[in-house]
């Protein structure tokens, strides 16, 4: 008889240790390590005799290529993310926070494709059939023919798929639900996750079907379970937003057949989801011109152009140390900016409390809003409101260098468009051409911007 061999899994973080231990060395948590047992897990329980390999043909780089085949939702924000469509045969893992909309999403991508005549299977471990008819019903989707099952067993998911005709999409909400009876562990444990996921990935690569795994998210913001999960499939989505807005972004964060940090802007509303065609106008809707600390920033989201707006309030502060508050950005961005100005500009920030927000609950993660944020920041300080049609980008360093961005040009149209007449930028982007009608001034430094600001106009450095 086979030996039986135990390992010990975080179930926190997926770390595996030889013997049991009451706080995880790797993530910190306390009793989060459970005893599972390595020979269930796999496809079947028993261990497998060793056999010889194959020999696989090799072949060059050089050979046809095809493009790989898509179905398209029809919703244009999810199509864009992904790439131009789900791919058949691919496997796709969407994260975010609880209520945020990832369900709703999902079953309205779902019933776009069933109404263009696509099979398209909702499988839900978390609600009955009952709340899954009602959501559809409160989203005006009650007549897609959309096939629903409500199960969390992985056998009888794969039996039911194999059973009928191919389906097109198949959506499994979620994966830490899922368990199989030839794992030896509790459901919702790191290893019924892994091997959940990857039963779901096995069959999309053998059906064809494209297969889009929901899944859980940690305080920390990553998908709960083990890293391995995100290695298996082919795309990894973070539907992100804050509950007391209406926005939400879907972001891609990996994509084996579309370009990463690509996203889509949905509006949720009582109908669902709404998609968001011109992102831009949406989060410059309410600016207030009058107010001092209020910069535009002419930022790029995957190959999308997005005009933010970027609010800083500096205030006296009555404490011995004064606070620094960020919402949407890096709160360590913001102290290297604040020590910049402070010693390269002689602007005074120690005795004042500082707030950074990004408005519309976006979050930003480029270093080209560094001028953006530093003209907010000075504009507040002085008092001094931007001029309303200007738009700013460009990489603050440490020395106070304003160092070039990437496509300059593609934000240059996009603040064209909108209406705004000059740009803000790094003197070593000046040469990139705008497309239209804009005015572009080029700074080398960044106590050019700020001496301008101060002064209450903004000239060609």
């Amino acid at each position: 008889m086979a030996k039986r061999t135990l390992q010990y899994v975080c179930q926190n973080c997926g770390a595996v240790t030889a013997r049991w231990a009451g706080k995880c060395d790797a993530c910190g948590e306390w009793n989060t390590i459970v005893e599972e047992n390595l020979g269930g897990i796999g496809a079947s329980p028993k261990l497998r005799a060793k056999s010889r390999g194959r020999v696989v043909p090799l072949v060059g780089l050089t050979g046809e290529t095809r493009e790989a085949p898509r179905i398209q939702t029809g919703l244009n924000e999810l199509d864009r993310v992904t790439g131009g469509g789900f791919v058949r045969g691919s496997a796709l893992l969407v994260g975010g926070d609880p209520g945020i909309g990832k369900s709703t999403l999902l079953i309205q991508a779902s019933a776009a494709l069933a109404r263009a005549g696509h099979r398209s299977i909702y499988i839900s471990g978390e609600e009955a059939i009952d709340q899954v008819r009602l959501r559809a019903e409160r989203l005006g989707l009650s007549d897609a023919p959309v096939a629903l099952a409500a199960e969390t067993s992985v056998e009888d998911i794969i039996a039911t798929l194999e059973a009928g005709q191919p389906p097109a999409l198949v959506i499994v909400d979620s994966v830490q639900t899922l368990w199989s009876d030839q794992v030896e562990s509790a459901p919702g444990t790191v290893t019924q996750v892994r091997a959940g996921a990857q039963a779901m990935v096995r069959y999309a690569k053998n059906s064809g079907a494209a297969v889009v795994i929901v899944g859980h998210v940690t305080k920390d913001g990553q998908i709960a379970g083990p890293r391995v999960v995100e290695h298996m499939v082919d795309a990894v989505l973070y539907f992100e937003g804050d509950g007391m807005h209406q926005y939400r972004v879907l972001r891609a964060v990996k994509n084996r057949f579309g370009p990463t940090d690509e996203i889509g802007v949905f509006e949720m509303g009582g109908a669902g989801l709404a998609e968001v065609a011109n992102p831009s106008a949406l989060f410059l809707g309410e600016r207030n011109a009058a107010s001092p600390g209020a910069a535009v920033f002419a930022g790029l989201e995957g190959s999308r152009p997005l005009l933010i707006e970027i609010q800083a309030l500096v205030a006296p502060s009555p404490l011995g140390t004064p606070r620094r508050a960020v919402v949407g950005w890096e709160s360590s961005r913001l102290s290297m900016i604040l020590a910049v100005l402070e010693a390269r500009c002689g602007v005074r920030f120690g005795q004042s409390d500082v707030y950074l927000n990004v408005a519309g609950g976006l979050r930003i993660n480029e270093p080209g809003a560094d001028m953006a944020v530093a003209a907010a920041l000075v504009s507040s300080l002085s008092g001094v409101a931007l001029p309303t049609e200007s738009v700013y980008f460009g990489e603050v360093s440490l020395s106070g260098a304003i160092r070039p961005v990437a496509q300059a040009s593609v934000r240059l149209k996009e603040a064209g468009k909108l209406g705004f007449t000059r740009a803000y930028v790094p003197r070593a982007n000046t040469k990139d051409e705008p497309g239209r009608e804009i005015e572009v001034h080029g700074l080398a430094e960044l106590g050019d911007l700020v001496a301008e600001v101060a002064a209450g106009t903004l000239d060609d450095a």
